[in-house]
């Protein structure tokens, strides 16, 4: 696959996807600490989202950082535009702009631990109600999909 080719691909992907999240790993299994914690704030709020893995190729980081003008991973697009990388989009998950962004509800507030949600990746089916946390006090920091 040649670098434009990666390019179209990329701009496709945003495009199409009305969340699109380039992370490193997968939101099943991230593989730095701000993938997870971008992809624990859609996480969180129940959202429906397309991840895509950078690690494989690392022409994939470069046309897509050529692309947005962002140097960092991960980069979240929402309706086409970016919203930022992790400690944005951490900082608009926490003042509830996030929400407002992605046009859904904060989860509420409460002293128990937090809830484990379900992966919102691309192949997923939709999501039910039981998939969505009632209560969530902070974005999940660690990977609570498989418990």
């Amino acid at each position: 696959m040649e670098n434009a080719e990666i390019r179209e691909f990329i701009d496709g992907s945003i495009k199409e996807n009305e969340v699109m999240l380039f992370m490193k790993g997968t939101p099943e299994q991230p593989a730095c600490g701000f993938s997870m914690r971008t992809s624990g704030a859609l996480n969180a709020l129940g959202v429906r989202y397309a991840a895509l893995d950078v690690l494989p190729d690392p022409r994939i980081r470069e046309e897509l950082s050529g692309l947005s003008g962002w140097p960092t991973i991960p980069q979240l697009f929402v309706k086409g535009e970016l919203v930022g990388g992790c400690d944005i989009v951490v900082e608009m998950y926490e003042n509830g702009e996030l929400a407002e962004l992605l046009g859904t509800d904060m989860p509420e507030e409460d002293d128990e631990e937090p809830v484990a949600s379900a992966a919102r990746a691309p192949s997923s089916g939709p999501v039910t109600d039981d998939e969505i946390p009632a209560h969530q006090s902070n974005i999940p920091l660690g990977n609570n999909l498989n418990k």
